[in-house]
């Protein structure tokens, strides 16, 4: 037996760990799981330790020293030392009741049994199948333990004691075995053994080849013309489907509504180049609404004497100079220009 000091530290420390949230015990690894990450620790072990220690010299000297180190009590318990963390309980407690059949297999039957987790955990524990089989009694999946679903689906509880054997299909794929096609692809190879489901023509609901010649059935927002599904351009139709501050664009199979430009009083595409008409402060120049500098108007636009006018966009402003104040139809010059005293002061 070999020494297991690690395994009491796990445990105490698993006494001090706060209890774990509500609903961890659901999140428990299955048996099976749990052998199974022993056993990728275990062979994860074996390379660690391959030739381990030694470093060049003596060639023959080296080649009788692995030899024996190789297959050595030593190297298994350096194996066995760095399969779990020291807080973790469930591994610790794994190695130590299983710690005979580890050293067994190690020591007298890895040439025969060379696949540790066949060995471990599916003949000797019990607690995993082997691949392609499933549930209690290890039987064969649907489709065949060499092929479950027929390649192109899941087997509920395969490799494990659980599930009932039934095919989970992939993308496409439906039936029993997962040899039947879903709608939006077709078959494109079927024999005995394998089945090959390929996704239609983006045009096609339903379809018998790639392309959108081979459509049955066109897919909404398609149809069928000249013998194949052409997309339907909605924005072409009698009634615009957007509303009126808006533009329709053409997408495949459909189409989306885009807002105008907000120079735009209605549009037909993207930007101020594609306004019906424009917003009060823009005018069409060289086929774009740009805006009206309403400041550069003959005899000014603003409604008082000396007040300045400064352009925004789409308006503009009218404000009286430094040195001015608003009087009901002019601006009243309050200190002399370039005078930085404040007009209520009296210079001395």
């Amino acid at each position: 037996m070999l020494p297991r000091a690690p395994a009491a530290l796990g445990l105490l420390l698993l006494l001090l760990l706060p209890p774990p949230p509500p609903g961890e015990a659901t999140k428990k690894p299955t048996p099976c799981k749990r052998c199974r990450e022993l056993v990728d620790k275990f062979n994860q072990g074996m390379v660690d330790t391959a030739k381990k220690n030694f470093g060049g010299g003596n060639t023959a000297w080296e080649e009788k020293t692995l030899s024996k180190y190789e297959f050595s009590e030593v190297r298994l318990l350096e194996i066995v030392e760095g399969l779990c963390g020291s807080s973790d309980f469930e591994c610790n407690q794994l190695v130590e009741e299983h710690e005979e059949h580890l050293e067994a297999w190690w020591l007298q039957l890895k040439k025969k049994y060379p696949d540790l987790f066949e060995w471990f955990c599916v003949k000797t524990l019990k607690v995993c199948c082997s691949p392609g089989t499933y549930g209690p009694d290890c039987l064969a999946c649907q489709g065949g333990s060499e092929r479950p679903c027929s390649g192109n689906g899941l087997c509920s509880g395969d490799g494990s004691r659980q599930g009932d054997g039934t095919c989970q299909c992939h993308l496409g794929y439906q039936g029993p075995l997962c040899t039947d096609c879903t709608a939006g692809y077709f078959s494109a190879l079927r024999n005995a053994t394998h089945s090959v489901c390929t996704a239609c023509d983006e045009s096609c609901k339903t379809c018998t080849g790639p392309t959108s010649r081979d459509c049955s059935q066109c897919e909404a927002g398609w149809a069928r013309e000249d013998g194949a599904c052409v997309d339907v351009d909605e924005c072409a139709a009698e009634t615009p489907p957007c509303g009126d501050t808006q533009y329709c664009e053409n997408v495949s199979g459909s189409f989306v509504c885009e807002e105008c430009d907000p120079t735009c009083v209605g549009c037909t595409g993207k930007g101020p180049g594609h306004c019906k008409e424009c917003v009060p402060g823009y005018a069409k120049e060289s086929g774009q609404c740009t805006d009206v500098d309403e400041c550069a108007h003959a005899g000014g636009i603003c409604p008082r004497r000396n007040e300045n006018c400064y352009n925004t966009p789409g308006s503009f402003v009218c404000v009286c100079p430094e040195g001015f104040e608003e009087a009901e139809d002019a601006c009243v010059q309050t200190r002399p220009p370039g005078d930085g005293t404040h007009p209520w002061i009296r210079p001395q």
